[in-house]
This record gives structure tokens, sequence and C-alpha cells, in this order.
């Protein structure tokens, strides 16, 4: 079996709000995989005394430790009674109904001798691998398609100079609006304190034979494909299988450092945190 992790802060000023972890049994005999991405908050007010990265060390660490321990649960019903347990842990001090509580986006695959489970909430990645060398992307691609005036709110952000004041307040009206869309119906879902949500992952099964290794990637390890377009999902897994998770995280930083601005590929953080899963089960 080969593992391999890389994460990595998208400004070295701030706590990555990534969460990685990889759990193998004292049988051998499978594993899991949890791969959370923290949702920053606008500045302002959230309703929580927590930082994003105490939120997804609770959630992550909940999550790896009931879908490794309790196999008779699904993943499903192991990050439902992760978030529960996360919930407990600071709703006596925390306004868990605000919409800006801390959350996450969530990765989880568990493999045993005959299958390979996988759950996928929200816009970070899996990549499954199969023996001939093809790539399947696991994805929720609930963030893409927004409604149209949603998305035209992001594209005139993205339109005015970084730095600017007008910026900054068509920002303000963009996240509002993308607010109003999360965990709401007809939006997009991430893992909050509301453990239903879920019942709204993308989930799976495959057989075991059919998977030769196991990719996660953040949003910001997988913008290289998304956003930057320097490779296809088969690439970007060539890369990590061949150079680790680090090569990509490195290709993802030359290509931020070369667009600082946004201009040539815009994307709502210049930098952003990064995290990769490598595994061959």
């Amino acid at each position: 079996m080969r593992i391999e992790l890389a994460t990595g802060p998208g400004d070295p000023q701030r706590p990555n709000e990534d969460y990685a972890s990889v759990a193998l049994p004292a049988a051998g005999q499978g594993g899991v995989l949890v791969l959370l991405d923290g949702v920053t908050p606008p500045d302002g007010d959230y309703g929580c005394v927590h930082s994003v990265p105490w939120f997804t060390a609770r959630l992550g660490g909940a999550m790896l430790e009931l879908s490794g321990s309790h196999r008779d649960m699904t993943l499903t019903e192991a990050l439902a009674a992760a978030i529960s347990r996360t919930a407990g842990a600071h709703r006596a001090s925390c306004d868990l109904s605000h919409r800006r509580t801390p959350q996450a986006t969530v990765v989880a695959a568990r493999w045993s001798e005959h299958t390979v489970e996988h759950l996928v909430l929200s816009d970070s990645v899996l990549l499954l691998e199969h023996p001939d060398g093809s790539v399947h992307p696991v994805l929720d691609s609930r963030l893409d398609t927004l409604p149209p005036a949603v998305r035209d709110r992001r594209d005139a952000v993205r339109a005015l100079p970084r730095g600017s004041a007008e910026r900054a307040a068509a920002g303000r009206e963009y996240a509002r609006a993308v607010e109003s869309l999360r965990n709401a119906e007809g939006g997009f879902f991430t893992a909050a304190a509301d453990p239903a949500v879920a019942a709204r992952a993308v989930t799976g099964s495959t057989p075991r034979s059919e998977v030769r290794s196991l990719t996660a990637l953040t949003d910001g390890a997988g913008r290289w494909v998304e956003v930057f377009h320097e490779g296809s999902w088969t690439e970007c897994l060539a890369l990590v299988a061949g150079q680790g998770p680090q090569a990509l995280i490195d290709r993802v930083r030359t290509a931020e450092a070369a667009d600082p601005e946004g201009l040539a590929h815009p994307r709502g953080k210049a930098q952003d945190d990064a995290s990769v899963i490598f595994v061959m089960p």
C-alpha cells in the first residue's frame, strides 16, 4: 500500500483551514481517507467563537474515527454522526443557526478487501483510477450550476480591479447572494451544523478490483485543472502518482504567482489552501 499526503496554506500568514487524514485498521484489510476544506467566512460576525481550523479538526477527526472504526455505518451515516458530534461540542457557546457558522466541504473514501466506497460534498474532488489507467472524477457540481443572476454577480466582481473599493462592495453583494443558496433547496450544500445535509452528498461504491488508486483534492489543489487548465484530471493524477502530492501543489503555486491579480484566470482567492491525498490501496 502506498499513501502520500501534502497540504499547505494559501497565505503563510493565515492558518490552513484544510484537514487531511488517512487511517488503517489494525487488521490491515482496508482503510479510510478524509479530506475537508474549511469555508472561509467573510469579514464580520459568523456566530461562533471558534475558528474554521477548530471546526475542520473536530469534524474531520470525528469523521475519520466513525468511518474507520464503525464499518457497519455507511459514509453518509458517519458524516451525519460527525456533524452532530461537532455541533454538540459548541452548541452551548455558539449560534449554529447563523448562515456563516463554520462549515466545510467533505471528501471521504473507505476501502476493504472487496469494495471502495466514496462520498463527496461540495467542490472538493475525488479521482478514482481504474486498472486500465482511466480516471473517473467524482464531483459535486452544484456550486458550478448557480442561478445565472448569481454567476453574473461573480463575473462582475472579477472584472473589477483587485483591491479596489468597488470590487470589495461588489464582492459583499456576491457573497450575500451565494450565502442565500448555501444549504438551501436549489443551491449547494456544505457540512455545517445540520446532520441532514449528509444525505445530499454524492456517494457510490466500486469493486476493489476496479480501483488502482484514489486521489482526493481540495479545490485549492484542483484549480490546476479547473481554474488554470494546465491539464486534465488524468494528467493531474499522473503528476501526483509520478511526482507526489507536493508536486501538484507546487505547480498550483507557480500558476498562482504567474497571475497574481487573477486577470488571466479569474478566481475568488489569489492563493488558496491546497491539500492532496494519494492512496494505492
